[in-house]
């Protein structure tokens, strides 16, 4: 029944005629169902000008100007606005391939548009027609139509590679793209990496996909979690189930931070006491940000580790294991023993490790810490998802507003926090909530989804 139910679904949608060697592919099943993610995209726009549908609409086609607010600009150009469109990006070009409802208004629009830069060469061979010409820039444009499919191409160089791809991609059946298929989407932009689906509202982005290289252990979904009865708060708020196979892994990520902020402890024992407690972890965790504040440059590590007021809990088998697992950190530089655990003043910060009956609490803020540990509570919840999540995005624009110009020099990521930060943080200060959700798929891959939602009144 599942095979059944999963061809039918990708029956149902146009597969996508996709180009060899393409690096990313951008699938509309049906252009006239785009209303809602560009309403949702117009209104986005006039707080993030990345996000205006008139900013990329130019992606869409190589050269015609397709609109994907008036569905009715595809018809003028003689292009199915209830059919597919399917763009593959390359290293040397893009191809577009759209059906065709008046090949003869296709082809006269395409011509006015090729012919501005002459030497229009066309002509017809068992049913495929093609037109090229030059396109002004070093490169070729044009389009191959056999019936209804039509798939037009623009080239960066003098090769003739994309108008073959395109006379290939007409005159055979497109192959169903499993990965479109398993997430919903109006919109679909896929790599080798995964594929994202997109849909939308006036209020609301919703976008679900699958991805294989998120740097994240496995996960697994079920049962009740210690902290699904916690009410969501701070900046970001995330409860989650690692599997048994991912929790050396997650517990790796705690000890690649201490040694970060600590180079004088020893690296043995904080080895050696990694490894004790990750066999306590039932893989039950809680993860919090309450916000961002940044003293000094982000550059440096430690002040990027500390900027992020942050805790984290972790449900443990044996207490009395775990608190004899910790008492190595009694004589590490700069350690103090509170009544529940320990403190370490390390490079940039302080580190808190707690236990709190069977959680252990691992935190870089005094308060933040505190607040967890008064905040667990006694009985736990069933959570839907193996990890779910909810961002504050005013506190998220606040904390990106703290990367500074002098920051990203040299730094890809602080690059790309700063450019998020000018792109979308307007948007993120009017924004009401973003909430999400996380999966372990197969071969590795995490399945996810995420809710951005805006005010129901602008």
């Amino acid at each position: 029944m599942l095979a059944l139910a999963l061809a039918a679904t990708l029956a149902a949608a146009p597969a996508p005629r996709v180009a060899a060697s393409t690096v990313t592919v951008l699938h509309v099943p049906r252009f006239d169902q785009l209303q809602g993610l560009t309403a949702f995209m117009m209104r986005a726009g006039a707080s993030s000008q990345m996000l205006n549908p008139a900013s990329w609409r130019g992606e869409l086609h190589p050269f015609l100007p397709l609109d994907p607010t008036q569905p009715e600009s595809l018809t003028a150009l003689g292009i199915d606005a209830t059919g597919p469109l399917s763009v593959s990006i390359r290293q040397d070009g893009r191809l577009a391939c759209t059906r065709v409802a008046d090949a003869k208004l296709f082809q006269e629009a395409s011509a006015n548009v090729l012919a501005r830069n002459g030497d229009v060469k066309a002509g017809t061979v068992k049913g495929v027609t093609t037109l090229r010409a030059p396109t002004g820039l070093g490169g070729f444009a044009g389009y191959v139509i056999k019936g209804q499919e039509a798939c037009a191409f623009a080239s960066t160089d003098t090769d003739d590679s994309l108008r073959k791809e395109a006379t290939k991609l007409v005159t055979k059946a497109p192959a169903a793209d499993a990965r479109m298929g398993a997430v919903p989407g109006v919109l679909y932009v896929a790599t080798q990496q995964g594929v994202v689906g997109l849909d939308g509202t006036a209020n609301g982005l919703k976008v679900e996909g699958t991805a294989t290289k998120l740097p994240l252990p496995p996960f697994q979904a079920g049962g009740t979690s210690p902290y699904g009865a916690m009410a969501p708060a701070g900046l970001l708020f995330s409860r989650a189930q690692v599997a048994p196979t991912g929790v050396a892994q997650a517990a790796g990520s705690v000890r690649d931070a201490v040694r970060m902020v600590c180079p004088t402890c020893p690296a043995e024992q904080v080895q050696g006491m990694t490894d004790a407690l990750a066999k306590q972890l039932t893989g039950h965790v809680l993860f919090a940000v309450d916000s961002v504040q940044v003293k000094g440059s982000l550059r440096k590590p430690e002040v990027r580790f500390f900027a992020a007021k942050q805790a984290l809990a972790a449900e443990v088998v044996d207490a009395a294991a775990v608190k004899a697992a910790l008492a190595p950190l009694g004589q590490f530089p700069g350690a103090k023993a509170l009544t529940d655990g320990y403190s370490l003043e390390a490079k940039g910060g302080s580190l808190y490790l707690r236990l709190k009956g069977k959680h252990l609490v691992f935190g870089n803020d005094s308060a933040v810490t505190q607040t967890v540990m008064t905040s667990l509570p006694e009985k736990g919840a069933p959570l839907t998802r193996a990890v779910d999540f909810t961002l504050d995005p005013k506190k998220l624009a606040r904390g990106l507003s703290q990367v500074s110009l002098m920051d990203v020099m040299g730094d890809e990521t602080l690059a790309a926090f700063f450019g998020a930060s000018t792109e979308l943080g307007p948007l993120l200060a009017r924004s009401e909530r973003i909430t999400g959700w996380l999966d372990s798929a197969a071969n590795g891959s995490h399945r996810f989804s995420v809710n951005w939602t805006l005010p129901e009144k602008p």
